[in-house]
């Protein structure tokens, strides 16, 4: 049944408007021979009738997800190392330009994003919780501090560098369900005209285009303009700023300043109007997100059972956190895609969560080629299709399901 929480933001009341079932967390890869109990919890969402924030009605221990052996590489496609390096520059042209300009990134990942800062030459610190990442970080002569974000380690950050012209978060800001010490902590360290730039998926997108594998265990918020700035004035801060970004199938930049200290550009206005007149957070709205997804679900399970009826093989492409969703809400099972095929060597050989398929390396896929591989990295499909162009040329077919369940 459904059920109800109290908002990680405001304190209202969140009702559920969709339960996923029972999910593994999103990155535990298992070995074959592994003995351990899989973790497992359970995935639903809902929405806050106060702030309109939409989040997960329970929250994973953070320690369970972001480790030592967290296996996720920011600097894993060129397109994303392309966007981080453009990011960078961008600050260094903008935000940048004063004197001693100090740059602060919440979940710096493997440093791509500061590598470039620190190759300018100026001061920046990355905090990056996951250890084995934040050592290629450190190896690429980025400054990273190993600790989660959160008031406290604002203060520390202070005291030892003063305070900051930018603070910057990619995919991560959306991970925090203590939000609420995040944004005390940015609130202090911001420089008086400093600004918070964020980067995260937009539910908005996520709801157009059915991307419901968008929501898994790590992506604890999905926020949209009107939540975000709601969420920005409760600690002192200002939306000022909010750009659609073409990453990760969707996203929204984000940019916050001290309440006051910047005029807020005009496309903030126009996306708070193009919110409310569609009706996004209402309960319309989110039933019929609720109903795409049930139906996306019938006719990729559909597609997959007839496909191997027929004697084809499937094989999955992309090991991605998201496909954890996919797989266990669909129930996909290694009777209907043989393995996974990716390129991350800590994902090799180990076994999807929740589903253990078999995840194997990219020589897998070419020998031979399968006959449909289902693209679970769809977010990257421009960049993997002019890569496996022999794939296509061998007869092959990609499987898609967003924004709809389609043979490509």
């Amino acid at each position: 049944m459904p059920t109800t929480t109290e908002c990680r933001v405001c304190a209202g009341t969140v009702r559920e408007f969709f339960d996923f079932g029972r999910q593994p967390l999103s990155d535990a890869f298992r070995l074959p021979d592994s003995t351990d109990e899989e973790f497992f919890f359970r995935l639903a969402v809902g929405a806050c009738d106060a702030c309109t924030m939409v989040q997960l009605m329970e929250e994973v221990p953070r320690e369970r997800m972001f480790h030592e052996d967290y296996p996720y590489l920011s600097s894993g496609s060129a397109g994303m190392r392309n966007h981080f390096e453009a990011v960078a520059k961008r600050f260094l042209t903008s935000e940048l330009t004063g004197e001693d300009p100090f740059t602060v990134e919440i979940g710096c990942n493997d440093g791509v994003m500061l590598k470039t800062i620190a190759d300018a030459g100026q001061r920046h610190l990355g905090v990056e919780p996951s250890g084995g990442v934040a050592d290629i970080a450190a190896s690429l002569g980025v400054d990273v501090r190993k600790d989660f974000f959160e008031e406290e380690t604002a203060a520390r950050i202070i005291d030892r560098s003063g305070h900051a012209d930018v603070v910057f978060s990619a995919n991560t800001f959306c991970h925090i369900p203590y939000i609420g010490s995040v944004l005390r902590g940015v609130e202090a360290l911001l420089s008086p005209r400093g600004v918070f730039v964020f980067e995260d998926p937009y539910f908005g997108d996520i709801v157009d285009k059915t991307s419901y594998d968008q929501v898994y265990d790590e992506h604890f918020f999905l926020f949209t303009v009107t939540s975000v700035r709601t969420m920005a004035s409760r600690f002192g801060l200002e939306l000022v700023d909010v750009e659609r970004i073409p990453v990760h199938g969707g996203e929204l930049r984000y940019t916050l300043a001290r309440a006051g200290a910047r005029e807020p550009s005009a496309a903030v206005a126009a996306m708070l109007a193009e919110e409310a007149e569609r009706g996004l957070a209402s309960q319309e709205t989110l039933r019929g997100f609720g109903e795409s997804v049930r139906r996306s679900r019938e006719r990729l399970l559909a597609l997959l059972r007839r496909l191997r009826a027929e004697g084809r093989r499937v094989v999955g492409y992309g090991a991605t956190a998201k496909s954890a969703t996919v797989v266990n809400f669909c129930g996909i099972d290694e009777g209907l895609i043989e393995f996974v095929t990716d390129t991350t060597p800590a994902k090799q050989g180990r076994l999807t969560p929740g589903g253990h398929i078999p995840v194997r390396g990219p020589e897998a896929f070419s020998d031979p080629y399968p006959d449909y591989a289902l693209l679970f990295a769809w977010n990257h499909s421009e960049e993997i299709m002019a890569k496996e162009r022999a794939f296509r040329d061998s007869g092959g077919h990609w499987i898609g399901y967003v924004p709809e369940v389609r043979v490509l």
